[in-house]
């Protein structure tokens, strides 16, 4: 992938990011806004394993986000628990990219519905001053 496209991405998602995330729930799209982080071709936020977006996830691994002249496509997977050993490094950093909400009740560590979802990309259109960026995460 071009490397200023992977600059632009880091720059830009590397943080918390409000992204518009569609699955489908049956026949019918459906889109919600989530705070995600974005780190090597994926985007990962932390959510409820019960909710709509997981049940749908679960039905249709498919998705599709969008937001900050960025819409991608890709594979949802439900990582787990938020606490569970192997998520330690990815929510250190998730941690530190929602410092200014995670810690105000939102959260609840304790309850093991409460994962990690990672959004693997699998291709995407950017656009940055006029210039647009065709990317394959799959290479």
């Amino acid at each position: 992938m071009d490397t200023k496209a992977i600059e632009i991405m880091n720059e830009r998602f590397g943080k918390d990011t409000e992204l518009a995330l569609a699955t489908m729930d049956g026949e019918r799209p459906a889109v919600r806004i989530v705070d995600a982080y974005y780190e090597d071709g994926c985007f990962y936020a932390i959510t409820h394993a019960l909710s709509g977006k997981m049940k749908q996830i679960a039905q249709n691994p498919a998705v599709a986000v969008c937001g900050q002249w960025f819409t991608g496509r890709g594979v949802g997977e439900n990582l787990g628990w938020l606490r569970d050993e192997k998520n330690k490094a990815i929510l250190r950093k998730l941690k530190t990219a929602f410092a200014a909400w995670y810690g105000n009740g939102h959260i609840n560590e304790a309850d093991h519905n409460t994962i990690i979802l990672k959004i693997r990309l699998t291709d995407g259109v950017l656009m940055s001053h006029g210039t647009r960026y065709d990317l394959d995460f799959t290479r």
